[in-house]
């Protein structure tokens, strides 16, 4: 959403079906990215997430400054896995898929 000056950006944490890789990123259009993961998944292309299938998203945080999301991004990047699982629990405690929230509106 480009709106006089204000922009958002989401940090983003993927998964593939079975739940084994995380996968985070940062875009400043979430279903533009999500179809971009799957393609490439699609497509085989030499990408981390491509190559470990992660096209399911788990967890997301929205920020209008993008100096903030990619800060954030390489935070959690840093972050062992059991770290990033109990980021995810806060607000998706099932761990669900999301996707569809921003795919199929």
């Amino acid at each position: 959403m480009n709106v006089e000056g204000w922009h958002t950006y989401y940090v983003y944490i993927l998964t593939n079906r079975n739940k084994t890789v995380l996968y985070t990123g940062m875009t400043n259009n979430l279903p533009r990215r999500l179809l971009e993961h799957k393609e490439n998944i699609q497509l085989m292309k030499k990408t981390f997430a491509a190559k470990y299938k992660c096209k399911h998203l788990l967890y997301y945080e929205k920020y209008t400054w993008v100096q903030e999301a990619i800060t954030r991004e390489k935070e959690i990047k840093g972050w062992v896995r059991t770290k990033k699982i109990e980021l995810i629990k806060t607000t998706n405690p099932n761990m669900d898929f999301l996707e569809e929230e921003f795919l199929y509106r």
